[in-house]
């Protein structure tokens, strides 16, 4: 398995949903220069655990937006899938859904179950200057934590060393 971490991250131009699903659009990893961007793959529309995640992280957008981070959800359906799960189940979100049709990104991220054809519950943290300085890949029944995303990103840009259990506030080591 390649390491991710602290390399370059692999680079992207993906078609997407806006997450008010009304307009379509593109999006490119160079589109986050400047910006920490949490890029999140799950396995498909219309699932069960997969709009848990997307609703949780959409609800604390905000929150990202004032670490000067940016959220993009990736599954390897359309773009007008995408579009059509958020007009109808899904509701509308707080940041754009792209598309991985050709599962060219899922590939290059190290997340694509290839004999499936769907994307595993992979994660990354992508720094201002495009380094992956973190990743965590779960198994399609397990849900991520938003809270664990903000306390690791928060981590990341002290620049310093956190121990066990860190989280904003507490002193570093």
């Amino acid at each position: 398995m390649e390491r991710f971490v602290g390399k370059k991250a692999p680079d992207f131009t993906m078609n997407t949903v806006m997450g008010d699903g009304t307009d379509f659009g593109q999006v490119s990893l160079k589109d986050y220069e400047g910006k920490w961007l949490v890029m999140f793959f799950y396995p498909l529309d219309f699932t069960f655990v997969c709009p848990t995640e997307i609703t949780g992280y959409s609800s604390r957008v905000e929150e990202f937006k004032k670490l000067n981070a940016e959220v993009l959800s990736v599954s390897v359906d359309s773009e007008h899938s995408h579009k059509a799960w958020i007009n109808s189940d899904l509701g509308k979100i707080n940041f754009p859904m792209a598309s991985d049709m050709t599962k060219s990104v899922s590939r290059d991220y190290g997340v694509l179950i290839e004999e499936d054809g769907v994307a595993l519950r992979g994660l990354f943290i992508i720094d201002p200057e495009g380094v992956v300085r973190y990743s965590v890949i779960h198994d399609l029944n397990v849900g991520r934590s938003v809270d664990e995303t903000l306390r690791v990103l928060k981590a990341l840009q002290t620049g310093g060393l956190c121990p066990v259990d860190w989280d904003e506030g507490k002193g570093l080591l």
